[in-house]
């Protein structure tokens, strides 16, 4: 790693402590409290936050967290959206490094088409912290943060098994021998943690497949032929309906989607395709969206996986406040994210399954949602 990109960070002694969470209402976390040991070191320097849309409301509630946060501490925020346009993104980026950002918090749209544009940003001793989705073939990549993704794949697939009866609430198997008829979607192949999903997933359901306790009708196994570029809700509807008419009358168990928006499309599919929303397969789903959250409570969708983005940007907040301090930013893994030019230093948060059960405890308790956005 550059040490001039880093802007005279000093090597830890210890484990920096994460900040701690604050949660305010529709997913926005306060900052944590100063120790008194340091004033908020923003002084009005600017960083640049580049998020991919604004067609997910996940992506929304990232931004406004990350720009709350820093503002609080007094930095300036140059918080733009790309619509899912790679040209788009890498034009915002560029504004940003001509405008001053003193550092850039980025989620990718497409995390193998920022090289050069990165490359302007490591002259200019910019550093990049890449949020939730690794930006790869770059040097100038210092830090990552994102959730367990790996870990969010085979949470998909235990509540998979769940909701057809594979195995039981402690994720033990049961006598249940199928064979079981589940079709399986995979996220955007330019997508990095779109892989790491697949592969969680996989993990699990494969043995279960050769086992013949699983199915997959169609015959469609691979990532390639799962995979919903842009994870375009209407995509993964167009994919269901087209598995619908090859596999014609056979009956779906379940369904793997990695993605609450790809659910409503596959859902939508299904119904057109002669099911009944009291009847539909186990379907999974990823992100706890309203929509899905609403679905999973009318017993339509079985289940999400609730990654906090409170926490996630807090953390991404806390290591640009570090760089920008002279401060080591905290990392917990050290050994897994090689972008193609260099292991990314990382720090991963942890993720929750979500079903009819427990969305109260874990969605409204936290103050997530209000209880009325569900309604």
């Amino acid at each position: 790693m550059k040490k001039h990109r880093i802007l005279g960070a000093v090597a830890a002694a210890g484990v920096v402590a994460l900040l701690a969470t604050g949660c305010g209402r529709g997913g926005t976390a306060e900052p944590a409290a100063s120790d008194g040991a340091q004033e908020p070191g923003g002084s009005g320097q600017i960083v640049g936050v580049a998020m991919p849309t604004q067609q997910s409301e996940r992506w929304i509630a990232d931004g406004d967290n990350v720009r709350s946060q820093l503002e609080a501490l007094g930095y300036s925020v140059d918080l733009q959206y790309a619509n899912d346009d790679i040209p788009t993104q890498v034009s915002q980026i560029e504004n940003m490094i001509s405008s001053g950002a003193e550092a850039l918090i980025i989620a990718s749209i497409d995390g193998t088409t920022l090289t050069d544009v990165l490359a302007q940003a490591g002259d200019a001793g910019i550093p990049v912290i890449a949020y939730d989705r690794l930006i790869n073939g770059s040097p100038n990549v210092d830090y990552y943060t994102t959730f367990d993704n790996f870990q969010v794949g085979v949470q998909q697939a235990t509540s998979l098994l769940t909701g057809m009866g594979v195995v039981d609430e402690n994720g033990e198997r049961t006598d249940e021998a199928g064979p079981l008829n589940v079709e399986l979607f995979a996220g955007s192949p330019d997508d990095n943690n779109a892989t790491f999903f697949w592969d969680g997933a996989m993990s699990v359901l494969e043995p279960l497949i050769e086992e013949g306790v699983l199915e997959v009708p169609s015959g469609q196994t691979e990532f390639e032929q799962a995979a919903i570029l842009r994870w375009l809700p209407e995509t993964a509807q167009e994919r269901m309906e087209n598995i619908l008419t090859v596999i014609g009358d056979t009956e779906l168990d379940g369904v793997l989607s990695p993605y609450d928006g790809l659910s409503i499309g596959i859902i939508s599919a299904l119904t057109s395709g002669g099911y009944s929303t009291d009847a539909l397969p186990v379907i999974t789903g990823q992100d706890a969206e309203v929509g899905s959250v609403q679905s999973i409570i009318a017993g339509e969708q079985y289940s999400t996986i609730f990654k906090d983005t409170r926490l996630l940007a807090e953390q991404a907040v806390a290591m640009v406040d570090s760089i920008l301090n002279g401060e080591e930013p905290e990392v917990n893994d050290t050994e897994t994210y090689d972008n193609g030019d260099h292991i990314v230093p990382s720090y991963l948060l942890e993720s929750t399954i979500v079903t009819v059960d427990n969305y109260e405890e874990v969605l409204i308790d936290s103050e997530y949602y209000e209880e009325s956005d569900l309604s």
